[in-house]
């Protein structure tokens, strides 16, 4: 059997693939953007299959002993059907049947925080932790837990929905139709949210930031904050910091519910690394449940950065073939 295995990576706006060896390593890539007026289950599967060509004609023999996919969605136990993707338009997509006649290869659909959370896990910044939580902070907030070279799944396949803990009791209303979730204080949207109030009540403490933009307040991004807190913009600084509070509480109570050894911090808040992480620890040790008479878990930032969710989702799949799982429930 080849050892080498196919990851997708399913975003809004494209499709990123790779080829990986046994070690993790990328040794191909190819990626297609999916049409901006549409994102039909056809359309995507469409895409899929071009970008997973392109990757075969890389190899050769034209031939790898798994594709795994990462999708940002809830997916079934089985990792088969995507029962629901809040970007596109999944609703119990069957994905992995509509593929596999597509596809001359096993093909194993997953959440992307999971494929994240087992790629630091494998090759990553959580090696050797037996006890692994990943919270991937972007948009929202994702997460995984890895707990003895396995993935937990949960009963139903959607467990490590952490970011719609609720952590403010009537607070910011969440995408979800609740109030008060943990991603609306602790993700990148919390961060420009936050930014963003500040720029238009033309606050003085906005104004560095405000004349970075050009006076243009609709170009803010996540990543244009961390940007100007690395150079010094104080109030970015105390911007990130908050987000940094808001991780470390959360952080804490899922610390009280799973006693991870490491927590590995990633998605694409995490590049502000000890901006934000620092505030975090500071957090979490003054709010963990028993602080004083129990270890601390590790918060470390992710290694794999943008990567991740392909490189895990080709190792799950490879991983669930060499374990002779069929329906998905093998090693990992």
């Amino acid at each position: 059997m080849s050892d080498l295995a196919i990851g997708i990576d399913i975003g809004g706006t494209k499709v990123a693939g790779g080829v990986l060896d046994d070690t993790g390593t990328i040794v191909h890539r190819a990626r297609r953007d999916t049409p901006h007026r549409s994102k039909s289950p056809a359309v995507v599967e469409d895409t899929i299959v071009a970008v997973i060509d392109d990757l075969l004609a890389e190899v050769p023999g034209g031939s790898v002993a798994a594709v795994g996919i990462g999708a940002a969605g809830w997916v079934s136990v089985d990792r088969a059907t995507v029962l629901f993707a809040p970007h596109l338009s999944w609703r119990h997509e069957p994905l992995r049947e509509r593929l596999a006649s597509r596809v001359a290869a096993p093909v194993y659909v997953d959440n992307d925080a999971n494929a994240a959370g087992w790629a630091e896990h494998r090759f990553g910044a959580g090696q050797d932790e037996s006890h692994l939580m990943m919270i991937t902070l972007g948009t929202g907030i994702g997460g995984a837990l890895v707990t003895d070279g396995r993935v937990q799944r949960g009963r139903y396949g959607v467990a490590g929905e952490y970011g719609h803990m609720m952590v403010v009791p009537g607070g910011h209303r969440c995408e979800c139709g609740n109030r008060g979730c943990w991603e609306q204080y602790a993700s990148g949207n919390a961060l420009v949210r936050e930014a963003r109030s500040l720029l238009l009540a033309n606050s003085p403490l906005a104004h560095d930031l405000l004349a970075r933009l050009g006076g243009e307040e609709d170009t803010l991004t996540g990543p244009m904050i961390t940007e100007a807190a690395q150079d010094g913009d104080q109030t970015c600084v105390e911007l990130i910091a908050d987000i940094g509070r808001w991780l470390g509480t959360g952080l804490a109570n899922l610390a009280a519910a799973f006693d991870p050894g490491t927590f590995v911090i990633g998605g694409g808040v995490s590049a502000a690394g000890d901006l934000l992480l620092q505030p975090a620890r500071e957090t979490f040790a003054r709010e963990l449940t028993g602080r004083g008479y129990r270890p601390m878990a590790r918060i470390v930032q992710a290694r794999l950065g943008n990567e991740a969710g392909l490189i895990g989702a080709a190792d799950l799949a490879r991983t669930a073939v060499r374990a002779g799982a069929p329906d998905g429930s093998g090693a990992g």
